[in-house]
């Protein structure tokens, strides 16, 4: 919006032209996603508190959880408010991944929100059916990745690259849009079941997205994607600035959730996070970088996955309980500590990930 405004007042002063810088852009939009997230906190939770939306703590869950019952719940969608208005403000509104990327992120947290909604509203504990949710979840990512592949100019958007190695790549044709559709759903669901503790999934989602800002500014440009060899996505580019409103409104949503959090952010927020990196990931063609970078996700998901295949299979649970967070809790971690911990290898795990740009 401001992108097309500053465009046509440069005509009349040439100072304006300087909001044509991308980066420039990325950095304006991490600022407005913050402020926003900053200023409309205190607000929003001080809605939530008067209208008792808080959180319900299983009787089965840690007992440390139990002080935690009330706290307001669905902040999540202080994040996506913010997303949108500063995406809005300072991406290319004439770019087809901006848009793709931002309805996807909305449509997972209206999802979401409904789930919320039926939980803390309507107090009904089970919330939105899980074979309603994942139905509704797979349209999203089924036409998402549909209008990616239809949509799609260049060889190179429907293609796997394999991180470390400059010479494979794979086109994957019709089968792209099978893989967009997991990395959607899948990521949105494994950034909602590592949010279980105080800034646990936020952080993390945080820096992913501001390493996924650097690979869509590259990949979007001619001249770095040849020099890094990462296949160049026209058009790319422009989803630095829907990352870096990412980062900033996950920072602000931080401030209010960071422990002990005030509020935490719901399925409204877990699954639009999650959904958004995946998609992110699809387009500027790191699917496998996503793995590795969001690897404290991938242990999350792996380890329900694990206690309820060993439960079933052999009547016997490997983990005291799932997700991991909560094993590591039960051995009497302090939550603070396995948060500061899970933070810390999410910071090596990207710099992995980032160092996939020149190692191949």
């Amino acid at each position: 919006m401001l992108l097309m405004l500053s465009e046509y007042l440069s005509q009349y002063y040439s100072g304006f032209s300087v909001f044509q810088y991308l980066t420039l852009r990325a950095i304006l939009g991490v600022m407005t996603a913050l402020g926003i997230a900053l200023l409309v906190g205190p607000t929003m939770i001080r809605h939530l508190s008067f209208r008792q939306i808080g959180q319900v703590v299983r009787n089965d869950g840690p007992e440390s959880h139990f002080g935690k019952s009330g706290t307001p719940t669905m902040g999540g969608s202080l994040i996506l408010v913010a997303i949108a208005v500063s995406t809005l403000l300072w991406a290319d509104l004439a770019n087809r991944y901006v848009w793709i990327a931002l309805l996807v992120t909305i449509a997972f947290g209206l999802i979401g929100f409904v789930d919320d909604y039926i939980k803390l509203v309507k107090q009904d504990p089970k919330g939105l059916l899980s074979r309603y949710k994942y139905f509704w979840q797979s349209v999203v990512g089924i036409l998402a990745a549909i209008l990616l592949y239809y949509t799609a100019v260049v060889p190179a958007e429907t293609e796997l690259i394999v991180p470390f190695f400059k010479d494979i790549v794979i086109p994957l044709g019709a089968w792209y849009m099978l893989l967009a559709y997991f990395v959607i759903v899948g990521s949105s669901n494994a950034v909602n079941l590592t949010d279980g503790l105080d800034g646990l999934a936020i952080m993390p989602t945080v820096m992913v997205a501001a390493a996924l800002a650097i690979f869509a500014y590259a990949a979007g440009h001619f001249e770095f994607a040849r020099y890094l060899q990462i296949p160049h996505i026209p058009g790319a580019g422009e989803l630095t600035v829907f990352c870096a409103a990412m980062v900033g409104a996950g920072l602000g949503f931080l401030w209010f959730n960071t422990y002990p959090a005030q509020v935490f952010m719901g399925d409204v927020g877990a699954l639009a996070l999650g959904a958004a990196l995946g998609c992110v990931a699809v387009m500027v063609r790191q699917e496998l970088v996503l793995l590795i970078m969001g690897g404290v996700f991938v242990i999350e998901t792996l380890s329900v996955m694990i206690q309820v295949a060993s439960y079933k299979l052999r009547g016997k649970r490997v983990f005291l309980m799932a997700p991991i967070h909560h094993h590591y809790e039960l051995k009497g971690w302090p939550e603070p500590r396995i948060i500061v911990r899970f933070w810390i290898i999410t910071v090596f795990l990207v710099l992995v990930g980032l160092a996939t740009l020149k190692i191949r």
